[in-house]
């Protein structure tokens, strides 16, 4: 019997090898797998993803540039957006200056620059810290249209992926486009055409070369090489850029040099953030509410007269450095032409240190120069300028309203009774014309602040500001009303696409009753009365006005040319001790008058107080009107508000 030999095993490492071929075998199946899904997932979000995710930029306000009436651009708010620029219009020294210094392999890369991040990456190793950017153009744009500024590793992955993205459905030249009309270049320039508008005052296809390096200089650091706030580090920037331009082989030395021996400089009319004041904000808020979203940048042309708002800082700076004891006031003006139009506006003694404008935002007891209304209230009820009123102590209630100096004078003219600002025959007045006439008149005039229903309002305790109160003058100047003031002459956008959005305002063409009595009334306060440091050798009317304790001084008045109010005060409403409506305003405008229209300064002696009239008063044929509940000046409670309406022996407001 034949026996049968043992099977042979094989040796422990061909099995161990043989199954080692078969993990490898799946693993190599499996990677294959996870790459086709891969490459097959990556290959639907770079085709099939499409590229009108971008953040929408439409929405956002219109940026407003402000110019003053003879052309010069005083004010900026807003991203500013100029017209998309096409590839066309990029002079060719700009997309090389652009590409030099942000990503010189632009035109060889896929949209993630591997040895770009690699030279970054050991650049900021040897530096300890982060010196350079790995960033390509392609990425920025995804960041800029389709992502937030987070700084995350899901950020940057978003960021490649997209830049793949880009590059697989956009070509090169439409990258660099949509990148240069994005991409903010600092002053509220967003893209290339805002940036060739607010820097220069071109179009991107007027460029230089010295203005293209700068420009793509700014990209890097918006902030610290914005040419309007900072030319020499722009300067530098651009030397930069020329400098990389060389190195890239797009430009030769003696280009480079004849762009430094001539740098850029920005245009000085161009829209510029810098020399803020207080009527480009007044104009920049009343032009945003006029317009609204996806309109890009609008020009709003105004009635500034630069000429004349250096006039009126001048000589608010003067006339406060010749007064003692003025350091802690603060002042406002504003001139306008006898249609409403503002030529100029002083919100305060320094806009640097407060941007709070008091000629329009301020509601300010206006004292003895809301006098004009009671008188025309008088005029319209058949009162005329020789009637006569009584001056005397007068009591109504607790309320015991006094002249300024004291002392009364009788029985005395209505004209010279404005002309001196006699306060116990104005409130004597006020009461015979009632409150509600009085409002009404101020009301005709352009008044539009809420006023209080009380006898006091006859002396001004009301608030109201400046600028509002100006444009009521301006009604009695023009002999029209109302006459609202008005700052805008037109609105367009910057493109020049589309139509005028505004232009002038309707005027006031309802004739203004009783004018010639109102410029008789008013001129008597220059010529006569409290207003003679007003004075001019041609044409001046305007009214005086102090509201009680001396808190606010005021005058408003008008030559044959301008109208224009002066406002004294405190921000913290203290008293000045001294200060009157007489005194540091008309001096004030009298100064700015006389510059402004070429006449001079009148220098008058003491007026002579009204004499006393033999003639007895009109009589008062009905009782004293009684408001708020019984008190005709305010009662208790309106008292410390009204300044005048309240309890005890209060003077009432003052000229």
């Amino acid at each position: 019997m034949t026996e049968i030999p043992p099977p042979v095993t094989p040796p422990p490492f061909r099995a161990e090898r043989r199954r080692g071929r078969q993990i490898l075998k799946a693993v190599l199946a499996l990677a294959v797998v996870i790459a086709l899904v891969g490459i097959g997932t990556l290959s639907w979000l770079v085709y099939a993803v499409p590229l009108d995710l971008a953040t929408d930029r439409t929405e956002a306000a219109p940026a407003v540039i402000v110019e003053a009436a003879d052309g010069t651009l005083i004010g900026l708010r807003g991203e500013l957006r100029g017209t998309a620029a096409t590839r066309a219009d990029l002079p060719d020294h700009l997309v090389k200056a652009i590409v030099a210094i942000e990503d010189r392999r632009f035109f060889d890369h896929g949209g993630i620059d591997f040895r770009g991040v690699a030279r970054a990456a050991w650049r900021n190793f040897r530096a300890n810290g982060v010196v350079e950017g790995g960033s390509t153009i392609t990425q920025q744009l995804a960041k800029i249209e389709f992502l937030t500024s987070e700084r995350t590793m899901k950020r940057k992955a978003d960021e490649a992926l997209i830049a793949l993205r880009l590059e697989a459905r956009l070509s090169k030249d439409e990258i660099l486009t949509r990148y240069l009309n994005n991409v903010y270049f600092g002053g509220g320039a967003v893209g290339i055409g805002a940036a060739a508008l607010a820097y220069f005052d071109k179009s991107v296809s007027d460029l230089t070369l010295a203005e293209s390096a700068m420009l793509a200089g700014i990209i890097r650091a918006p902030s610290k090489a914005n040419a309007l706030h900072n030319l020499e580090d722009a300067q530098t920037r651009a030397s930069v850029v020329l400098g990389a331009m060389v190195d890239s082989g797009v430009l030769t030395e003696a280009e480079a040099s004849a762009a430094r021996t001539a740098p850029a400089t920005p245009n000085t009319s161009a829209p510029s953030r810098n020399g803020g004041s207080w009527f480009a904000d007044f104009v920049l808020s009343e032009a945003s509410a006029m317009v609204g979203p996806g309109l890009g940048s609008v020009r709003a042309k105004t009635t500034l007269r630069p000429e004349s708002q250096a006039l009126a800082e001048r000589v608010i700076s003067e006339k406060l450095a010749d007064t003692a004891d003025a350091s802690p006031l603060e002042v406002a003006l504003v001139a306008m032409t006898l249609d409403g139009a503002v030529v100029a506006m002083v919100g305060g003694r320094d806009y640097a240190a407060s941007q709070y404008n008091r000629a329009v935002q301020a509601r300010r007891q206006p004292g003895s120069t809301f006098k004009l209304f009671v008188y025309l209230a008088a005029l319209r009820k058949g009162w005329t300028l020789d009637s006569a009123l009584l001056d005397t102590p007068i009591e109504i209630g607790d309320w015991r309203p006094e002249n300024y100096a004291g002392n009364y004078v009788g029985r005395v003219r209505m004209d010279q009774a404005f002309a001196q600002s006699l306060n116990a025959a104005t409130v004597r007045l006020a009461q015979e014309v009632g409150i509600d006439d009085i409002i009404a008149a101020a009301s005709d005039l352009g008044i539009d602040a809420e006023l209080e229903r009380n006898l006091s309002l006859s002396l001004g305790t009301s608030g109201v500001g400046l600028l509002d109160l100006t444009g009521a003058f301006a009604s009695v100047a023009a002999g029209r009303m109302p006459i609202q003031p008005w700052a805008i002459s037109s609105l367009a956008p910057t493109t020049g696409k589309g139509g005028l959005l505004a232009a002038l305002p309707h005027q006031a063409t309802q004739p203004l009753d009783h004018h010639a009595e109102l410029i008789s009334l008013l001129e008597g306060v220059v010529r006569n009365g409290t207003g003679r440091n007003a004075a001019l050798d041609g044409f001046a009317a305007g009214k005086t006005g102090t509201s009680q304790g001396n808190r606010d001084a005021w005058f408003v008045g008008f030559s044959d040319q301008l109208v224009v109010g002066v406002w004294v005060g405190n921000d913290d409403d203290t008293p000045m001790p001294g200060v009157t409506g007489g005194d540091l305003p008309a001096r004030i405008w009298q100064a700015f008058m006389a510059e402004e229209t070429g006449l001079s300064p009148l220098q008058l002696g003491t007026v002579r107080p009204p004499e006393a009239l033999a003639a007895p008063p009109p009589v008062i044929n009905r009782a004293p009107v009684r408001i708020d509940n019984g008190n005709p000046g305010g009662g208790k409670d309106r008292g410390k508000k009204s300044r005048g309406g309240g309890k005890g022996k209060g003077k009432g407001n003052k000229r």
